[in-house]
């Protein structure tokens, strides 16, 4: 595996079309090892029309974004929780 990644704040253009909120604000829990910790902490690759999103702690994947033609996709399989902050909502 290269270090050739862009951290987890990346995810923000693409996710804004998925999500109501700012996702890298967001904390995700890891599956693999529980590291819990912001959605902007996580190493993102790829430069094609999809990402990959590890986890920085053990190295698992816990995030696959892709746009294609028939749509958008996402995979969090390897995202145990997603958890939003509520401050502020009504």
């Amino acid at each position: 595996m290269t270090e050739d990644y862009r951290d987890g704040n990346m995810l923000a253009g693409p996710l804004i079309d998925v999500f109501a909120v700012d996702v890298t604000a967001s904390v995700a829990v890891c599956a693999g090892c529980r590291r819990t910790d912001r959605v902007a902490t996580l190493r993102v690759y790829g430069r094609g029309p999809g990402v990959v999103a590890r986890c920085p702690g053990c190295d698992s994947i816990m995030m696959r974004y892709a746009e294609t033609p028939h749509g958008r996709w996402l995979d969090m399989t390897g995202t145990a929780v997603l958890r939003f902050d509520t401050a502020g909502a009504s």
